[in-house]
C-alpha cells in the first residue's frame, strides 16, 4: 500500500474539499479524484455499492443518476453517512441515504428527469472501506426518454467532460463484458481527454453474463484491446439477488468464488474482483497525490499568500477582550488621520493613477482654476472702456472736463476689485467639495463598522462646513481691505504720466518670450468629421503659437497656429460624443486653419478643458463673451467720443490695468494661503486632535464599533480558510516525499479506441427507442 503517511493524505484532500464547499466557493485547487464513467446499465452504481458494502444508491429505469455524486469513503470504526447539505446529521440507515439522494436530486433538477452539474457530497465512514474519493456521474445515453430534452446526450457528455478533463482526475471507465468493448462510450471519452492512457483504469462488469463458451480473458490480461493501466474484472449482483435482498458480503464471496473457479480467470483471480479494484484505486490515488504533491503545495501556498494580508488584520481578533473595541477605535481613527494627511500632502503609496484627487486637485484649483476665473473677468475690453467713458462723463456732469478725473479711476478699480469676490468664493467651494470627497475616500477603510463610518463622515463634514463660514468671511475681508484704500503709490503702479504713454496691448502681452506653456494630447473634432472621424494630435502651446504634431516625439509637425487675434469659446457637448469641446477662432473673422473658421479641440473631461483654457489665458488667448451691441438703451444714450475723451479713457484704462495686475497678483497669492490656513490645516488638526473625543461623545463605543454582518461573516470565512490551508500545508510539509512512486506502465497500442464525436445530436422525436433484452438489472 506504500507510505502510510501518504494514505493519510487522502482524508486531508476530503477535508479540503469540504472546507471550500462549506465556504460557498468553488475549489480553486483541482484535488485528485476518481470519476466513474460508463453507459446506462453498465453497473457503475453496483461497483460503488460494493465498495461501501451497502445498498444506498437510487435504482430504477432510464437515467437515475442525474447529479454528480461526490462519494468520499473514510476508514472508521463506526459505520454511518453524512451529507454536506445536512451538516451534523448522521445517517445510519442506508435506505434513508438513498431517499435523501433522491430528494436532493429532485430539489435541484425537478421531477422531469433533467440533469444538473451541481454535485451532491456524501461521505461514508465504515470499517469496510478504503480511503477513496469517487464521483458517480450520470450514465451516457443516446436517446431522450419521456420529457428529457432532445440534447440530453450532449448535456451528459459536457458534464462528464467537466470532471475528466482535469489533469489530476483518474478515470474509472466501466464497460459491460456482454457489449462490444471497441465501441465503449466510456473508453472513447477517456481516450479523448487522456490520449496517453496514464489516468484511465478499465473496469469490466457482467463477466458472469457472457454467452456460454465466451470469456474476456484476453481483455483482462490486457492482450486484446489493451489499456496502459489495464483492466480489472468484477461481478455484481443480479436483479434477482437485489430483489431477494442478497447481502453484499455474500455477493463479494460469490464474486471471489466465481474468479477462483472459472477456468479462464482462476490464474488471475488475485488481480480480479471488487476488493482488488479498491486497492488498485487507492494506490493509484495515493500515487497520483504523491506525483502532484509539489504543484499541490505551490497552489496552497499561493492561496495562503493571497489572503495572508487580509487575515493579518483578523488573527488577533478577540471578541471577549473588553479593550478590543477601544483599541480598534483608536487604530481606525489614527489610520483615518494618516490616510487624510497622505491624500492632502501627497504620498508614494496607494497612488491614484486614474484621476487627480486630494491635494493634487486642490493644487489645480489654486494654480489653474482660480487664476482662470480671475482672468476671465478682464477680457471684455469694449464694456470696460464704455464704463470708463460713462464714469468720466458723469463725474464732469454738465461741465466739459479738461483733466482726467482720479475719481473715475477709483470708481472703476473698486468695481473691478469687488468682482474678485465671485472667483474667490468659488475656489473656497471647490476646495470644500474636494475635502469632503477626500473624507469619503478615507472612510472606505471604516466600512466594516457602518456606524463609525457614518459618524466620522458626519463629524468631519460638519467641521468643514463650520470652517466654510469663517474662511469665506476672511476671503471677503481680504477683498474689502483692497477696496478700502487704493494705493497709487505702490512701487509697481505706473502712475498718470506713464499711463498716457503706455499702450494696453503692450502691457497686456507679458514678456514671457516664446517659452513652452503646455503640452498634451487633444483631438481635432470638426476637421475629423470631414475626413472620416476625429483624430488625436500632440499639441504644444507657447506664448506666441499653438502647434500640433503627429505624436509626442514632436518630429512630424502638422501645423503652427499664431495666437494673434485668437479667442476661445465653449462648444456645446454632443449627445453622441463623450468628449468635452472648446474652440479657437479669429476675432477678425479670418480662417483659423485652412478653410475652417473654428478649430474645435476635444478633451476627455471638463477639468482638462478648464486646464487648457487657463493655459491659453497665460498665452494671452482670452475667452469670448458675446455682448449685445444694439442695446436699445445704449442706442438712446449713444454718443461719439471726442479725441480728448478718448485720451482720458485710454489713460484710465492703462491705470486700471496696471493697478488690477497688482491686486490680482496679491489676491492670487493670499486666497490660497487663507484657504490653506483656515480650512485645510485646520481640518487636519481637528482630525488629529478632536475627532476621537467627538466620536466618544456622539455615541456609545459599543454601537460605534459594531461590525457589519457581512464583515463578521467574511472574517469567519477567511479565518476558516486560512486555518484549513495552514493545516494542509503543515501536514504536507511533514510528509516524506522520498518514497519512490510506482512507475507508470509502458505505453500500449490503444489505437483501437475511436474518438467519440463531440457534436450535439440533432433532436429526433421520430427515432424509435430500441429496447434490448435486459440480461442484468444492474441499472444505473
Amino acid at each position: 500500500m506504500g507510505n502510510r503517511e501518504m494514505e493519510e493524505l487522502i482524508p486531508l484532500v476530503n477535508r479540503l474539499q469540504d472546507a471550500f464547499s462549506a465556504l460557498g466557493q468553488s475549489c480553486l485547487l483541482e484535488l485528485p479524484q476518481i470519476a466513474v464513467v460508463g453507459g446506462q446499465s453498465a453497473g457503475k452504481s453496483s461497483v460503488l455499492e460494493n465498495f461501501v458494502g451497502r445498498d444506498f444508491l437510487p435504482r430504477g429505469s432510464g437515467i437515475v443518476t442525474r447529479r454528480p455524486l461526490v462519494l468520499q469513503l473514510v476508514t472508521s470504526k463506526a459505520e454511518y453517512a453524512e451529507f454536506l447539505h445536512c451538516k451534523g446529521k448522521k445517517f445510519t440507515d442506508f435506505d434513508e441515504v438513498r431517499h435523501e439522494i433522491e430528494a436532493e436530486t429532485d430539489r435541484v433538477t425537478g421531477m422531469n428527469k433533467g440533469i444538473s452539474s451541481i454535485p451532491i457530497n456524501l461521505r461514508v465512514y465504515s470499517p469496510h472501506v478504503l480511503n477513496l474519493t469517487l464521483i458517480d456521474l450520470p450514465g451516457i445515453t443516446k436517446v431522450p426518454v419521456g420529457d428529457q430534452p432532445p440534447d440530453i446526450e450532449y448535456q451528459i457528455r459536457e458534464m462528464i467532460m467537466q470532471f475528466i478533463t482535469r489533469e489530476n482526475c483518474l478515470i474509472l471507465a466501466v464497460t459491460p463484458a456482454n457489449t462490444d468493448l471497441a465501441n465503449s462510450d466510456a473508453l472513447k471519452l477517456a481516450k479523448e481527454v487522456d490520449p496517453q492512457g496514464l489516468r484511465t483504469i478499465g473496469v469490466i462488469t457482467k463477466l458472469d453474463l457472457m454467452d456460454e463458451g465466451t470469456d474476456a480473458r484476453d481483455v483482462l490480461e490486457n492482450k486484446l484491446l489493451p489499456l496502459r493501466r489495464g483492466y480489472v474484472g468484477v461481478v455484481n449482483r443480479s436483479q434477482k439477488d437485489i430483489d431477494g435482498k442478497k447481502d453484499i458480503k455474500a455477493a463479494m464471496l460469490a464474486e471471489r468464488k466465481f474468479f477462483l473457479s472459472h477456468p479462464a480467470y482462476r490464474h488471475i483471480a488475485d488481480r480480479m474482483g471488487t476488493p482488488h479494484l479498491q486497492k488498485v484505486l487507492n494506490q493509484q490515488l495515493t500515487n497520483h497525490i504523491r506525483d502532484t504533491l509539489p504543484n499541490f503545495r505551490n497552489k496552497l501556498q499561493g492561496q495562503l499568500l493571497s489572503i495572508e494580508h487580509e487575515v493579518e488584520a483578523y488573527k488577533n481578533f478577540k471578541p471577549e477582550d473588553p479593550t478590543r473595541k477601544t483599541k480598534a477605535l483608536l487604530q481606525m481613527v489614527q489610520q483615518f488621520a494618516v490616510d487624510f494627511e497622505k491624500r492632502i500632502e501627497g504620498s508614494g503609496d496607494q497612488v491614484d493613477t486614474l484621476e487627480l484627487s486630494g491635494g493634487a486637485k486642490i493644487n489645480r484649483i489654486f494654480h489653474e482654476r482660480f487664476p482662470f476665473e480671475i482672468v476671465k473677468m478682464e477680457f471684455n475690453e469694449k464694456e470696460l472702456r464704455r464704463e470708463i467713458s460713462y464714469a468720466i462723463k458723469n463725474i464732469h456732469g454738465i461741465r466739459t472736463g479738461l483733466f482726467t478725473p482720479d475719481m473715475a479711476f477709483e470708481a472703476i478699480v473698486k468695481k473691478q476689485i469687488v468682482k474678485l469676490k465671485g472667483p474667490s468664493l468659488k475656489s473656497v467651494d471647490l476646495v470644500i467639495q474636494e475635502l469632503i470627497n477626500t473624507v469619503k475616500k478615507c472612510t472606505k477603510k471604516l466600512a466594516n463598522f457602518p456606524r463609525l463610518c457614518e459618524e466620522t463622515e458626519r463629524i468631519v463634514a460638519n467641521h468643514i462646513r463650520e470652517r466654510e463660514g469663517k474662511t469665506k468671511d476672511q476671503v471677503l475681508l481680504l477683498i474689502d481691505i483692497q477696496v478700502s484704500y487704493i494705493n497709487t503709490n505702490h512701487e509697481d503702479f505706473i502712475g498718470f504720466a506713464n499711463a498716457q504713454q503706455r499702450s494696453s496691448q503692450v502691457h497686456k502681452k507679458t514678456t514671457i518670450g516664446n517659452q513652452v506653456i503646455r503640452k498634451g494630447w487633444l483631438t481635432i473634432s470638426n476637421i475629423g468629421i470631414m475626413k472620416g472621424g476625429s483624430k488625436g494630435y500632440w499639441f504644444v502651446l507657447t506664448a506666441e503659437s499653438l502647434s500640433w504634431y503627429k505624436d509626442d516625439e514632436e518630429k512630424e509637425k502638422k501645423y503652427m497656429l499664431p495666437l494673434d487675434n485668437l479667442k476661445v469659446r465653449d462648444v456645446e457637448k454632443s449627445f453622441m460624443s463623450s468628449k468635452h469641446i472648446f474652440a479657437l477662432f479669429n476675432t477678425e473673422q479670418r480662417n483659423v486653419y485652412k478653410d475652417y473658421r473654428f478649430l474645435e479641440l476635444a478633451c476627455d473631461s471638463q477639468e482638462d478643458v478648464d486646464s487648457w483654457k487657463a493655459s491659453l489665458l497665460r498665452a494671452g488667448v482670452y475667452p469670448d463673451k458675446s455682448v449685445a451691441e444694439n442695446d436699445e438703451n445704449g442706442q438712446a444714450e449713444n454718443f461719439s467720443m471726442d479725441p480728448q475723451l478718448e485720451r482720458q479713457v485710454e489713460t484710465i484704462r492703462n491705470l486700471v490695468d496696471s493697478y488690477m495686475s497688482i491686486i490680482n497678483k496679491c489676491i492670487r497669492d493670499l486666497i490660497p494661503k487663507t484657504i490653506m490656513h483656515l480650512m485645510i490645516n485646520n481640518v487636519k488638526d481637528f482630525i488629529n486632535s478632536e475627532l476621537l473625543a467627538q466620536l466618544y461623545s456622539s455615541e456609545d463605543q459599543n454601537t460605534l464599533m459594531e461590525e457589519s454582518a457581512e464583515q463578521a461573516q467574511r472574517r469567519d470565512e477567511m479565518l476558516r480558510m486560512y486555518q484549513a490551508l495552514k493545516e494542509a500545508l503543515g501536514i504536507i510539509g511533514d510528509i516524506s516525499t522520498a518514497t519512490v512512486s510506482t512507475p507508470a506502465p509502458p505505453p500500449v497500442d490503444d489505437s483501437w479506441i475511436q474518438h467519440s464525436r463531440s457534436r450535439r445530436p440533432p433532436p429526433s422525436p421520430t427515432r424509435p427507442t430500441i429496447i434490448r433484452p435486459l440480461e442484468s438489472s444492474l441499472l444505473d
